[in-house]
């Protein structure tokens, strides 16, 4: 058993440096190519912290481990309000300033929601087709969005965080980003493979591993993205960050799951109503005073610790 522990958490570090690579590889790639910075920062590195959970999802779900997908998917869009949330808001208040809160926010409750109602209804074909086509509507506003706010803060902090002040060279960021790819597939697959073996042996059930394990290992491009962020002041990112892997994660990783998945997952509709519970419950506290004080940060970190013996 002790090997399959060490190969489950070799393949968490090598999925989150991997997935660090990749974040700011595809990001200033991105500013490199003419994205607009408020793009980058709430649809590119969206995408590229998720990227963890898609891999892991698709894993999981084409050797038969949809159990495990769901798990995994619903865990990390928990953490990342929660725990990661949480952890930022403890090390400093954070101030909204951005549109965040009055755009992309409400898209990624309503995405979580859907992602919700699917995965009680079974994530069948019908259901991810749902999901496929309000991920490209999402998209759409977001893009449109972005237009809509050249001046959005979210702009300068993610320029801030890319490190861009001096044009980001191909020649470096294309090997840096198919790297992190790879190391992102890499690590997706030791995490799977050995945390699956690991349930098995140890007599634990797919959904605790899939909750705790996989959610914490594929959300810690997000915390380190996160903190990142919050050591530089950069509130907004940081809540744009998390609301937009959430709502990619629901998106994205639910239609994952319904058209590569060779069963219905199947998962306690406690955890998942609590998942999209957590989800407006952050956006109503940020929304309150456009900030996320101390003391609501340590309400998010209770929350999780609360909620782990619905899988248990």
């Amino acid at each position: 058993m002790l090997p399959l522990v060490a190969l489950s958490v070799l393949g968490l570090v090598v999925l989150a440096l991997a997935a660090d690579h990749l974040v700011l590889g595809s990001g200033r790639l991105a500013e490199r190519l003419g994205l607009q910075p408020v793009v980058v920062g709430v649809v590119v590195i969206g995408f590229g912290t998720s990227a963890p959970e898609l891999v892991v999802t698709a894993t999981a779900s084409l050797r038969g481990r949809t159990d495990l997908a769901l798990a995994g998917l619903v865990g990390s869009n928990i953490v990342n309000l929660t725990l990661i949330l949480g952890v930022c808001g403890l090390a400093a208040a954070l101030a909204v300033r951005s549109s965040v809160l009055r755009r992309e926010a409400p898209l990624s409750v309503a995405a979580v929601t859907l992602f919700a109602i699917a995965a009680l209804s079974g994530l069948g074909f019908g259901a991810g087709a749902v999901l496929v086509v309000a991920l490209a509507g999402a998209l759409v506003l977001l893009l449109r969005f972005a237009r809509q706010a050249p001046g959005d803060p979210v702009a300068a902090e993610t320029a801030d965080y890319l490190e861009t002040s001096v044009r980001p060279r191909l020649v470096a960021e294309v090997p840096r980003t198919l790297l992190g790819l790879a190391g992102t597939l890499l690590g997706a697959q030791l995490l799977v493979a050995n945390a699956s073996e690991l349930a098995i042996q140890a007599g634990l059930s797919p959904d605790l591993v899939g909750f705790t394990l996989v959610a914490l290992g594929t959300s810690l491009p997000e915390l380190v993205t996160s903190l990142q962020a919050q050591r530089r002041g950069d509130s907004d990112l940081v809540v744009g960050n998390l609301l937009g892997s959430n709502l990619i994660n629901s998106l994205a990783g639910g239609a994952v799951i319904a058209f590569a998945g060779t069963a219905p997952p199947a998962l306690a509709p406690a955890v998942i109503a609590a998942m999209a519970g957590v989800s407006g419950l952050t956006w109503a506290l940020l929304a309150r005073g456009k900030r996320l004080s101390r003391r609501e940060s340590a309400l998010l970190l209770g929350v999780y610790v609360a909620l782990l013996p619905l899988v248990t």
